[in-house]
């Protein structure tokens, strides 16, 4: 058959309509054989058969340009994400992907070393199936990622189970066979370049099937990695800088909140020294500590006794009598005190804030803060500050009120020596000193034996501090006036002598009486005390403190008033109210029975009664009088009672 043009260009047309549509290379391939099947010439066939051969370099580059498309998309995608980076995690596994994807492999993954551990990690995987190739640890040198790691070179290998290249370990082994791996190639993340580069990481990709990776497969793996390194240590200057600017506005912040401390310090030391020099109290300055610290404030003195509180926390027996859980509490606070004279700073105990007052060695008191447990730095020198602003309050109170106890103490002797030589002067003295004679008193007389009486004018004084009270040396006592409107005698007189037995530390004895007003009345009063001073001496009593009208007959015999009403009515009292109110003879066989030594049977003779009626009216006078009432002691007082009740013709 004659050499035909149309027909060799049909199927050269139909070659390039297979080539424009991407149809592989078998289907380039049976162009020829229709050629030959439509009869076409040997030359006509050499021709179509060169055209195919053409067709199949060009479908080569077209394959190989996409690829490199791809390969560039990926790597300028990487790039972008590297731009953006906000996510570590996020970028890595991206590359992985694109590992994966652009090599056509059936996983990839992407290890870091552990600086802790000593070893390396799977930090990304992607297409991992086995749980235990994702836990897989490896050691510098074992295993294809070792190498890599150790060598900063790629490693490929077509199977890894018979490669002898590297160093076979029992779980790395293990991992890969879990995995299925077969081909595997692992390239370096390196930071910087030559032989001065670091490697970081390492990326992989692998097949489960043999397979043998080609030069160029290998550089785009060597790009991705690049790209990885450059975005591990990219996070890794983000996050230092990050750290370092944390670093900076938390230094930049301690220095303004220090810079404030110390400003806040100064105005508040400024103001509380403007307190003391108007003139404020201890009280005033307790309370602008406590709206500075923003807490509950006590000042006690140095035996842990209150002196003023501000706040509901102020302490749990500010202001209150003193009994035995408060001796242990200011015991506590005592302790403190000590604690922080010794460490010379505030301490923290028991939920509270203690800062010792001191005068050189001496301890004035403590400075106690409650409400606060954080009490920070600066708020801590703030209370320390406070301190010491208190301390100064007190010696200046102190040297005011000493100098001011001497001076009364000398309008208390011309008092007590010689009331009625001038009683307009002495009482107007007293009002230059503070204090009214005019106005009822409670008088008391403490004294107390050995070397401790040098202690006792003291401690005297510092038991008056802030309570109106005076105190002054006489006749070897120490002689306190307080303001009448407050307790009884027998009451201020036992407080006196238990709080005076602390201060001074050995017991004191105290004698009440009173409330008196005017020179001659306080004179007397002193005169009464100190009668019932010596009377509570002679009753074993040393130690202890009561009123006179609280000794039952002595006090009728010891006071300069003789209440005899008062004291029938004290010790009679119930039974004349029910004779009176029930028309009964309580009293009347009271007086019997003890007339007649206590003999029931003369008693009724006596009463005219039958044996059992004294012995129930008896029963009644216990119920009204207690059990006690036929005790020596007390009979004596009811006999005596009884006497003075039938002589004054009740």
């Amino acid at each position: 058959m004659p050499h035909s043009p149309v027909s060799v260009t049909r199927h050269l047309r139909r070659l390039l309509e297979l080539l424009a549509a991407g149809a592989p290379a078998e289907e380039l391939g049976t162009v020829a054989a229709e050629a030959r099947r439509d009869g076409a010439t040997a030359e006509d066939l050499a021709e179509v058969e060169k055209a195919i051969e053409a067709a199949l370099r060009v479908q080569s580059t077209l394959r190989q340009h996409r690829r490199r498309e791809a390969e560039l998309t990926a790597l300028f995608d990487t790039a972008g994400d590297l731009a953006a980076l906000r996510d570590l995690d996020a970028v890595l596994r991206s590359i992985v992907r694109r590992a994966r994807m652009l090599l056509g492999t059936d996983t990839a993954y992407l290890t870091l070393p552990d600086e802790e551990a000593g070893d390396t990690f799977m930090r990304v995987t992607d297409g991992s199936v086995s749980g235990l190739f994702q836990n897989l640890r490896l050691q510098l040198g074992e295993g294809l990622g070792g190498l890599v790691a150790q060598t900063a070179r790629p490693y490929a290998t077509p199977d890894y189970r018979t490669d002898d290249r590297f160093l076979h370990t029992g779980s790395i082994d293990a991992g890969v066979l879990d995995e299925g791996l077969v081909a595997i190639l692992g390239v370096p993340l390196l930071l910087g370049s030559g032989s001065g580069g670091q490697v970081i990481g390492a990326l992989f990709a692998a097949d489960r099937t043999p397979r043998t990776f080609a030069p160029d497969e290998v550089a785009l793996l060597c790009s991705l990695a690049d790209h990885a390194a450059i975005a591990i240590d990219t996070a890794k200057a983000m996050a230092d800088a990050r750290t370092a600017l944390a670093e900076l506005a938390e230094a930049n912040a301690v220095i303004g909140e220090h810079s404030a401390a110390i400003q806040r310090a100064e105005e508040s030391h400024d103001r509380l020294t403007d307190l003391v020099l108007r003139g404020g109290d201890v009280s005033d300055v307790a309370t602008a500590v406590a709206g500075l610290l923003k807490g509950d404030v006590a000042v006690h003195d140095g035996s842990g006794w209150p002196l003023t509180a501000v706040g509901e926390h102020g302490g749990p027996f500010a202001g209150g009598p003193a009994d035995g859980g408060d001796a242990e509490e200011a015991a506590a606070l005592v302790a403190s005190a000590n604690s922080s004279r010794a460490a010379a700073r505030a301490v923290s105990r028991d939920g509270r804030w203690v800062c010792a007052m001191l005068a050189g060695q001496e301890l004035l008191g403590c400075l106690v803060l409650y409400g606060r447990p954080d009490l920070d730095g600066p708020d801590q020198r703030l209370f320390e500050r406070s301190s010491v602003v208190t301390s100064l309050l007190l010696l200046l109170r102190r040297s005011v009120a000493e100098t001011e106890n001497r001076v009364r103490g000398d309008l208390i002797t011309d008092l007590l020596t010689a009331p009625d030589r001038d009683p307009a002067g002495l009482v107007a003295r007293g009002r230059r000193l503070g204090f009214d004679l005019d106005r009822p008193h409670v008088l008391l007389v403490a004294r107390t034996v050995g070397e401790a009486r040098g202690r006792l004018a003291d401690a005297a004084a510092r038991y008056l501090f802030g309570s109106g009270g005076v105190s002054a040396e006489h006749e070897a006592a120490v002689v306190l006036l307080l303001p009448g409107e407050g307790k009884g005698p027998g009451e201020a007189a036992r407080e006196a002598a238990a709080q005076l037995g602390r201060l001074i530390g050995v017991p004191v004895t105290v004698a009440g009486t009173g409330p008196a007003a005017g020179p001659r009345a306080i004179a007397d009063a002193h005169t009464e005390g100190v009668r019932c001073l010596q009377a509570l001496q002679v009753l074993g009593r040393a130690g202890q403190g009561a009123g006179v009208t609280e000794l039952g007959f002595l006090g009728v015999l010891l006071g300069d008033s003789h209440d005899v009403d008062g004291f029938v009515i004290a010790t009679l009292g119930p039974l004349l109210e029910y004779d009176t109110q029930r028309g009964t003879q309580l009293v009347r066989t009271l007086r019997a029975y003890f007339d007649c030594g206590g003999s029931l049977t003369r008693a009724k003779e006596e009463l005219h009664v039958h044996v059992n009626t004294v012995v129930q009216r008896l029963d009644r006078v216990q119920a009204l009088l207690g059990p006690g009432w036929n005790t020596p002691e007390q009979a004596l007082e009811l006999q005596l009672a009884l006497r003075l009740n039938l002589l004054s013709g009740a």
